[in-house]
């Protein structure tokens, strides 16, 4: 009885390893391919993601922008903004979520346009 109770637990504990050390390779990927789609983005944009604790996507997500129009932006902000007011019985952490993304796309926009002067001059010279 001991010895089917021993291989019982020793089979259990290779099961558990297994999938332990294949939860942990998938999750060295998924970090692999955040870190190489960060890296393709730029690195002032990987930096601006870091301050603000927002990637570029989560922040177009939570504004509901496809396309980063600076009339877009603050229109779906201004709404957002004031339906989680809290005086209306909104919520303090999603208008706080609003905030931060518009802050987010608002630096995108900066960089973009940084970027844009930048090869401007490039083609002058």
């Amino acid at each position: 009885m001991a010895k089917y109770l021993a291989q019982i637990i020793v089979m259990s504990v290779q099961v558990v390893g297994r999938a332990f050390a294949r939860a942990l390779r998938q999750e060295f990927a998924a970090s692999r391919a955040a870190a190489d789609a960060r890296g393709r983005a730029g690195h002032q944009s990987a930096a601006a993601s870091n301050l603000s604790g927002l990637s570029l996507q989560e922040a177009q997500q939570i504004l509901n922008v496809a396309k980063l129009s600076p009339e877009d932006i603050q229109k779906n902000y201004e709404h957002l903004f004031k339906v989680n007011d809290k005086s209306v019985g909104g919520s303090f952490y999603l208008q706080s979520k609003v905030v931060r993304a518009k802050e987010r796309l608002e630096e995108e926009l900066k960089i973009q346009a940084q970027e844009d002067r930048e090869k401007e001059q490039a083609s002058r010279t």
